[in-house]
């Protein structure tokens, strides 16, 4: 009690407190009110959600689906990525799928169904700051492992990530295509890092979100979903954000094994209950007739990096490779220290809003991202803005 005779509130308990609020999300709250700021920081399109998947969601509302659904999701969007899931890398019942409230939720209620406090967790960097932080709301130990850049693109050191992966690690984390760099493991290293995994008991949490955004030509990026067996600890969590231009849905799905289902039913009802039935159903559509919508956007994203890169490479003081997948180019800037501050002048002076690398752990200091889906008129003026910044 103080002074006055009322209760001190409690503060919210030690991990929570320590957990590091988003960098990207305080640099676009010092500009999102500005109209002459040219927005590139947060990772979404500038293009609306195509009308056939609005088209059905607004007909559902109109049918009157405002009520509860099945934890798991409703059984045809289930059956629909169920089937997805089998095109694209191994057969998969919908008894293995799980439809949840954002690909956030899916990676949350992942790792609340596997960590406990005090358990290892290994992710590879720079990594989404929700990735990394996810782990430390359950209290547990975070070990990072660094990508390397280089010129031709970013880099994973096998060998140290295998030496990462001790007998005492409860899970690895990785994401590819990777936001920030583009990075896009290759099939060689998914099995030498299931094999070490399944030596050791280790889980493997996949967070595919971007794996249809690849640009070698292939239908889809690597997935651990193509080498292992159903009763392999992996899981590989996925969103209709990025690929069917949803970001704004909030809808997302795992792939688990049949043993671990159960207990992710209890997760989602005690987390969301279940997901919103008239999004599911834009859902629906969007994964049986979308794959036009997949293809359009990979084409306009390709154009946008293909024209960003080189531009930015011509920029003083720039270095910056090729990304092979995602929709970002993560680039270096001679002489930026603190990528933090630099993002918020650029806001502030050059009216131009980028992410600042060391949001995305110590690894990507020095960094900038730049989210490439986008027209090329507005990617002309944001080089435009910057070189004049930079001069």
């Amino acid at each position: 009690m103080n002074d006055s005779g009322n209760f001190h509130v409690s503060p919210a308990r030690p991990a929570v407190r320590a957990l590091v609020a988003s960098q990207i999300r305080e640099v676009a709250n010092a500009g999102l009110d500005d109209a002459d700021v040219l927005p590139f920081w947060f990772g979404e399109p500038d293009e609306v959600t195509p009308a056939f998947i609005r088209d059905a969601a607004a007909s559902s509302l109109a049918r009157g689906e405002t009520f509860y659904s099945q934890n798991f999701g409703i059984p045809e969007l289930r059956d629909a990525i169920a089937a997805y899931v089998t095109r694209l890398h191994r057969p998969t019942p919908a008894s293995q799928v799980a439809v949840t409230s954002s690909g956030m939720s899916a990676l949350m209620l992942t790792v609340e169904a596997l960590v406990a406090p005090g358990d290892r967790v290994v992710v590879v960097t720079p990594l989404w700051p929700n990735l990394v932080e996810i782990p430390k709301i359950l209290s547990a130990n975070v070990v990072c492992v660094p990508l390397e850049f280089t010129m031709s693109g970013w880099t994973l050191d096998l060998d140290r990530l295998l030496a990462a992966l001790t007998p005492a690690t409860r899970l690895l984390i990785i994401n590819s295509p990777n936001n920030p760099t583009g990075w896009t493991i290759d099939r060689a290293d998914q099995q030498a890092i299931l094999a070490h995994c399944r030596r050791h008991g280790i889980w493997i949490v996949a967070d595919d979100v971007y794996e249809r955004l690849v640009y070698d030509g292939s239908d889809c990026a690597p997935s651990f979903l193509d080498l292992a067996a159903p009763e392999d600890r992996v899981i590989s969590t996925n969103s209709f954000s990025k690929a069917w231009l949803m970001t704004g849905w909030r809808l997302g799905w795992i792939v688990a094994p049949d043993a671990l289902m159960p207990d992710l039913g209890k997760l989602i009802e005690y987390n969301t209950s279940c997901s919103p039935v008239f999004v599911q159903r834009a859902a629906l559509v969007a994964i049986t007739d979308g794959e036009p919508t997949i293809a359009h956007t990979l084409a306009r994203y390709s154009a946008a990096r293909d024209f960003l890169v080189p531009a930015l490479s011509r920029l003083p003081r720039v270095e910056v490779a090729p990304p092979a997948g995602a929709m970002y180019a993560f680039f270096r800037i001679d002489g930026v220290g603190d990528s933090f501050e630099f993002c918020k002048r650029l806001v502030r002076d050059a009216k131009l809003g980028l992410a600042p690398g060391s949001a995305f752990g110590p690894e990507g200091e020095g960094f900038i991202r730049w989210c490439f889906a986008s027209s090329q008129a507005r990617l002309i003026d944001g080089v435009g803005r910057l070189e004049r910044f930079l001069r």
